[in-house]
């Protein structure tokens, strides 16, 4: 005699079906922040190497306004007495990235640059042989040498004529009238002057200034769109003053 199976209940059949559609279907997915963060990266990887425009300029590589941070290596520093106030310089180094270039962006490695620095240096003696030293100001690439190449974007002629116009716009703007500067902050009196910084200004103002309050360089301020911002001051509400002081000067100026 055949012993008859019972039917299973249909409930517990759809459960077990339900239960085994969970299993497959319930591996954990990436974050949002991992999506966003990862499609960050592709898109930054991307948009390095295509060109751009700024004021009817055509470029590539970073985009205008964003920065790099670098960590110098113990370089050698040279310089050689020419006239009472001329030094001859030389410096030799190699500098890392502050973190890691994001995959896919930057140029080959053995690309070549050709900057020219224009900058301020302080210089505080703290002891017989030691020195604090601080740098602002500005580097103008001058040319470029793709990897791989035997030659350069520019002919040393064509530098030259690029290093005369950066020259001659730095002589057009110091002879100008600076900004007047004067504020008070925490309880000190502040005076001094911005002077606009060549290529960076339009017909209306410039958005960037070499600063000098009672007598000391203190760099340059950059207006953006998210406000003042001076990379070697740390103190933002001094820097939201010195910006401030621009703004009105330029209201008060017919």
């Amino acid at each position: 005699m055949e012993t008859a199976v019972p039917a299973r209940p249909k409930k517990l059949l759809q459960k077990k079906k339900e239960t085994a559609n969970t299993a497959t279907t319930s591996k954990p997915s990436p974050t949002p922040s991992k999506i966003e963060k990862k499609k960050a990266k592709e898109s930054l990887a991307e948009t390095y190497n295509e060109f751009k425009i700024f004021e009817g300029q055509q470029y590539s590589g970073m985009k205008i306004g964003r920065s790099h941070k670098w960590s110098y290596d113990k370089g050698e520093w040279r310089e050689t007495k020419l006239t009472p106030d001329l030094w001859e310089i030389s410096y030799n180094v190699i500098k890392r990235r502050a973190g890691h270039a994001p995959e896919g962006s930057g140029v080959p490695v053995g690309t070549e640059y050709h900057w020219y620095i224009l900058a301020h240096q302080n210089a505080t003696k703290l002891d017989a042989n030691d020195y604090s030293i601080g740098m602002t100001g500005l580097k103008y690439k001058l040319a470029f040498k793709r990897a791989g190449r035997e030659k350069w974007d520019a002919t040393p002629k064509t530098q030259r004529k690029r290093l005369v116009k950066l020259l001659n716009d730095l002589i057009v703007q110091l002879e100008k009238e600076p900004v007047p500067i004067h504020f008070e902050y925490k309880n000190k009196e502040y005076k001094g002057e911005g002077i606009p910084t060549p290529q960076t200004c339009n017909e209306i103002n410039c958005n960037e200034l070499g600063i000098t309050l009672n007598d000391e360089n203190l760099g340059i301020i950059h207006c953006t769109a998210k406000g003042w911002k001076m990379k070697n001051i740390k103190d933002q509400k001094f820097v939201n003053a010195i910006g401030n002081a621009i703004a009105l000067s330029h209201q008060e100026t017919p």
